[in-house]
């Protein structure tokens, strides 16, 4: 298989690479220290289509929905939405779309319609074709063999997920495979995977070189690159939580999953900074409509989806 019929998603181990780009987007989100609500809408609602569909709804039934959706947020009834109950629907949010594309991808890969879907069917969804490599016979070509190896990470993670050992995955199974983050049976299996690739000495642990991968430093050079330095600072600040030096197993999983709730948090902190006029450290009804322009691009209605999405805006959720 040569590099153009790869396809562009590979798995699980693209988290770490997804995780590396996060400092770029920070930058296109927040440009000069400035909020781009713009690029929370293009990131978010994404294909044209979704964004005519977003202006084509009319202020009064933007506003009715809106009004809808912030009574649903406001678990307690008290009229405000704090930070914990803004923080607890965006991450809602993203589980329920996250479910929502694996049900849809189901459907795709399920070439029988038999209600399950089997690691022949998912190669011939993905690269047209049944892909069969050897497990013990390396290939020459490094591209190639690069492959073999996510493809070999695919398939076993596509065992793991399947529970009962069946000829196929269900869809609880599916999904499973697709979000193995979000389900328990999965944690242990993520963790492994994550030790086989950074854990080079196999002590069960991964060092502040090991995080750092290859990279060594220029002899002639005086000081680190600002990405190393950066990589250094998120060892140290954000997945070292007891300051030994180097990643637990539990540690290594808030680098490798994506951390929802942290995205939720800082969200709803961010929203509540720039919504709520009086300081009272929440949101009413009348400080989101008079800015409702910001949260409608923001994360707490996934930048507008959610009001075309009567899962989010009618009365039974």
């Amino acid at each position: 298989m040569r590099l153009g019929q790869r396809p562009a998603a590979l798995g699980l181990l693209l988290l770490c690479a997804a995780a590396a780009g996060a400092g770029k987007a920070e930058e296109l989100h927040y440009q000069q220290g400035e909020h781009r609500s713009d690029y929370d809408r293009e990131a978010l609602l994404g294909v044209q289509e979704d964004v005519d569909e977003y202006v084509k709804l009319g202020h009064e039934e933007q506003q009715k929905r809106l009004q809808a959706i912030i009574k649903k947020i406001d678990l307690d009834s008290d009229g405000f939405l704090t930070e914990s109950e803004l923080s607890s629907w965006i991450q809602m949010s993203f589980k329920h779309y996250a479910m929502q594309e694996a049900k849809q991808q189901f459907v795709e890969y399920d070439k029988n319609n038999d209600g399950t879907v089997t690691w022949d069917e998912y190669n011939i969804q993905m690269y047209d074709r049944v892909i069969d490599f050897d497990e013990n016979t390396a290939l020459d070509d490094a591209e190639e063999e690069s492959f073999r190896q996510l493809h070999l990470k695919d398939k076993k993670r596509f065992e793991k997920a399947n529970q009962d050992s069946g000829p196929g995955l269900s869809l609880e199974e599916f999904i499973a495979f697709e979000h193995p983050e979000e389900v328990d049976y999965m944690t242990e299996f993520v963790i492994q995977e994550a030790l086989e690739e950074h854990d080079k000495n196999g002590d069960g642990f991964v060092s502040l070189e090991e995080f750092l991968g290859d990279y060594r430093r220029d002899p002639t050079a005086n000081e680190d690159p600002e990405w190393i330095l950066v990589e250094k600072d998120r060892f140290v600040n954000d997945y070292d939580k007891d300051n030994d030096g180097r990643l637990d197993p539990q540690e290594l999983l808030s680098w490798v999953v994506p951390n929802n709730q942290g995205i939720a948090q800082e969200e709803a902190l961010h929203l509540i900074d720039e919504m709520d006029l009086n300081g009272d450290k929440k949101l009413s009804e009348e400080e989101i409509l008079e800015n409702q322009d910001l949260f409608l691009t923001s994360e707490a209605t996934d930048y507008g989806r959610q009001l075309h999405d009567d899962y989010f805006y009618h009365d039974e959720l």
